[in-house]
């Protein structure tokens, strides 16, 4: 058996042309077309050219159940950078189209010229249509948000050789390196104010606020920010950025049991309810729960970062990793129809964990088919079968999620929520990176393994 980087080479999305040890045949390579069919059809045509604001600038973000722009259109900094990234891909994989670069060069000029802040730099959170900042976004901007802008400069200057862009990317890789790194625990502060000082949670903030808190999300996301932004800036910083993030994520916010803490003090300390009463769980379950699709989501983006990073022989990120989507797979998949749940909660008082949101959002089955496909080909013997669950999956999206109608994915599966066939198909948290970074993984891992067999 070779080394981790060569396993991970085989089977990541940004490695091209090597076989792999894992099953092959027509039906990788037939599921391949359907899958590519599904990501051309019902989520890049429909998106694109049709979100491009050739008015004011960026995307437009909502969009009804029928797919028509609708609503006041806010354009807020985490979606208009996903569609950077999104068409910047999409770029890349279809050179014949012209309008994917196009719309994607478009996109970073918004970023560039609308939401970078000229006085205080970094990246305001939200505006209007027209680019004017939101009186109540005014004093706020996170690390997050930040990040995905980084994260869609990067993919842009990936496609374009945009040294612009780039020279933007690592601006504000140096803003959240002024203001939102910490020195001391080190990781992000996720809450900023305009000027770039760092939010700190007094009293009087409502215990269910996030507000001064360190998170999950924007770490994970930072790390995904800092794997792209180092394979077009091979910077030492970045380097050290992306181990530093790694290491936390994978050591530190990973618990025991193989799934995040959602939330956390400036020093790491868990933020958790456990001891209180089930009401008070209940009123708090934003800040403290299972969330099984940032579980399996995070264990492909550790792989990703291990291996971008250079890490040889790197068997304690690969062994979390499959901790991680066994946890998810033992205790949040719906074993009957498919899929990943949105909670669940450890309950002191009760046996093992409680399913406590049985809904199934969109991006959490995204990131679950990316990364059972992943595991599928890493651990082909293994009894979990990921690849099988990796085919249901694909069947449980394909039937209570993609509307084969009006396109685009619902937000969540039907099967648990029939009422969303009518919600909104974009806003400013629902665009497409989700779905197309998924899918796309999916069929070039498909076709090289499916092709190695035959």
């Amino acid at each position: 058996m070779q080394h981790l980087k060569s396993r991970i080479l085989f089977v990541l999305i940004i490695i091209a042309g090597c076989k792999t040890s894992v099953e092959v045949g027509d039906d990788r390579l037939s599921l391949a077309e359907e899958i590519e069919h599904s990501a051309r059809t019902q989520l890049l045509d429909l998106w694109y050219p049709t979100a491009i604001d050739s008015t004011h600038g960026g995307f437009l973000s909502a969009f009804s159940f029928d797919f028509k722009p609708t609503g006041d259109q806010n354009k807020m900094i985490v979606s208009q950078a996903r569609h950077v990234w999104t068409t910047a891909k999409a770029a890349m994989a279809y050179p014949e189209v012209d309008y994917y670069l196009k719309a994607s060069s478009h996109g970073a000029e918004f970023l560039r010229d609308v939401m970078w802040d000229k006085t205080y730099g970094g990246f305001y959170q939200t505006v209007d249509r027209s680019g004017k900042v939101l009186p109540d976004e005014n004093a706020q901007k996170t690390a997050y948000g930040n990040a995905f802008a980084i994260y869609g400069l990067a993919a842009y200057v990936m496609a374009s050789n945009d040294t612009a862009a780039l020279s933007l990317a690592k601006k504000a890789f140096m803003w959240l390196e002024k203001h939102s790194h910490d020195p001391i625990h080190k990781g992000y502060f996720q809450h900023l104010n305009r000027d770039g000082s760092v939010v700190v949670r007094g009293s009087d903030v409502p215990s269910t606020s996030d507000l001064g808190y360190k998170d999950q999300n924007s770490s994970i996301h930072l790390l995904e920010a800092f794997t792209e932004l180092y394979q077009v800036w091979p910077d030492p910083l970045v380097a050290e950025r992306l181990k530093e993030m790694l290491y936390l994520i994978r050591d530190t916010i990973t618990t025991e049991k193989g799934y995040l803490t959602l939330f956390l003090l400036r020093d790491w300390t868990p933020v958790t309810f456990r001891d209180s009463t089930n009401e008070v769980i209940e009123k708090h379950h934003n800040l403290d729960h299972v969330s099984f699709g940032h579980d399996v989501e995070t264990a492909y983006l550790m792989l990703e970062a291990s291996h971008v990073a250079g890490i040889q022989k790197d068997t304690t990120t690969l062994r979390i990793a499959k901790k991680m989507v066994d946890h998810a797979l033992m205790n949040g998949w719906d074993s009957v129809a498919g899929g990943f749940y949105d909670e669940g909660y450890y309950f002191r008082d009760k046996p093992g964990i409680t399913i406590t949101r049985d809904t199934k959002n969109w991006w959490a089955q995204a990131e679950g088919l990316n990364t059972l496909l992943l595991m599928a080909d890493l651990f082909p013997d293994d009894p979990m079968r990921y690849y099988d669950k990796f085919r249901k999956m694909w069947t449980y999206i394909d039937t209570y999620l993609i509307d084969h109608e009006h396109g685009e994915w619902y937000s969540g599966g039907i099967d648990k929520q029939p009422n969303l066939k009518t919600a909104l198909k974009g806003h400013v948290w629902k665009a497409c990176y989700h779905q197309y970074r998924s899918m796309e993984n999916c069929v070039k891992r498909l076709r090289q393994s499916g092709e190695a067999g035959h």
